[in-house]
Order: structure tokens, then C-alpha cells, then sequence
């Protein structure tokens, strides 16, 4: 199973930090380079450039097709390239329907935005596909939960992905700046 990027695409008010998960996809050719920049944490223009030349010249199957389009929209949202980002997603979904890293990344780029009742929205639906990591939607769920001003399900978000992920630092940091109090 590949996995399939989600990026955390961050308001203003959150403390900066990112959470990459990117998709592989196999073999020697260019769409395998675009994976490995995504999966690298990659911000350079000319990543986004092999993935599009993977696109216009490379047979893939539509998974990996997909998964590039998902990787490229990775690739353009860490350049804060959301609108560019959401339309990579909007592809990727189109051509896997069923591919919740599409929706889920799409709702990142909203979070971006600051369009955050949309984010939930996209997210939601990412997660009701089941993602390969349910814990960055989660995360990507609590930022745009927080933009809202709804203070505990972002935390209770934030604890969802600490839960899937215990090791993750980031929902870490996050939730230090929450205080729990029994009424």
C-alpha cells in the first residue's frame, strides 16, 4: 500500500510547525523522484517541475497517477501554492475517488486559506476513506478546529493524533499550550 501525502498547511495564529507524510511510488522513473522529494520534505520549484514532466510523459496506472497529482499538490502547498495545490487534489480525486490523502490534503490547503468551515469539510471526508495516516488529518482537523475558535475539539483532535501517533512531537508541542479543568 502507498502512502499518500498529507501536509499541514498552518494559520496564522498556530505556532509554525509542519507535519509531511508523502506517497511512493515505485519504479526508476520521474514520478518515483517526485515521490521521493515529497517524502523528503522538499520545497524546491524544480521538484514540482520532474513531477509535472512525470505527468506529461510518463504511463502510469491511475493510482500513481494520482498519487503524483497528490505529491505535486504536497510540493506546491509547502510553497504556500494553496488554490495550485487544491487543484492537483481536486485531480487526484477525481481520478481515485476513493483515495482519502486527496481530500484530506485538500482540506490542508483550505486550513491555509483560512477557510477553515471548507477544511473541515475536505477533511472529514479524507478520513472517512481511511487515510494511511489518519493522525496528520487528525492534526490537520485540530488547526482548522482551532481557526474556528473550537477550542476542544481541536484539542480533542490534537489527542486523536498523539494517540495514533505517540511518537509524533508535533500534537505534542500542540497540546502543551491547552489546560484541561474539571467543572
Amino acid at each position: 500500500m502507498r502512502k499518500f501525502p498529507l501536509l499541514v498547511a498552518l494559520a496564522a495564529m498556530i505556532p509554525i510547525s509542519q507535519a509531511d507524510a508523502a506517497t511512493t511510488v515505485l519504479g526508476n522513473g520521474l514520478a518515483s523522484i517526485c515521490s521521493k522529494a515529497a517524502i523528503a520534505g522538499s520545497d524546491d520549484p524544480r521538484a514540482v517541475e520532474v513531477c509535472t514532466l512525470a505527468l506529461d510523459t510518463e504511463a502510469m496506472d491511475r493510482r500513481d497517477r494520482a498519487g503524483t497529482f497528490v505529491n505535486r499538490g504536497v510540493l506546491k502547498m509547502r510553497r504556500q501554492r494553496y488554490r495550485d495545490a487544491r487543484g492537483d487534489f481536486e485531480t487526484a480525486a477525481r481520478l481515485q475517488p476513493t483515495m482519502g490523502e486527496a481530500f484530506v490534503n485538500r482540506g490542508a490547503a483550505f486550513v491555509g486559506e483560512k477557510r477553515y468551515v471548507e477544511a473541515l469539510v475536505e477533511i472529514d471526508r479524507g478520513l472517512a476513506l481511511g487515510p494511511e495516516e489518519p493522525e496528520k488529518a487528525y492534526y490537520n482537523r485540530g488547526l482548522a478546529n482551532e481557526g474556528l475558535s473550537d477550542t476542544k475539539a481541536a484539542y480533542f483532535d490534537y489527542l486523536k493524533a498523539l494517540e495514533l501517533a505517540p511518537e509524533w512531537d508535533i500534537p505534542k508541542r500542540e497540546l502543551t499550550r491547552f489546560s484541561v479543568t474539571t467543572r
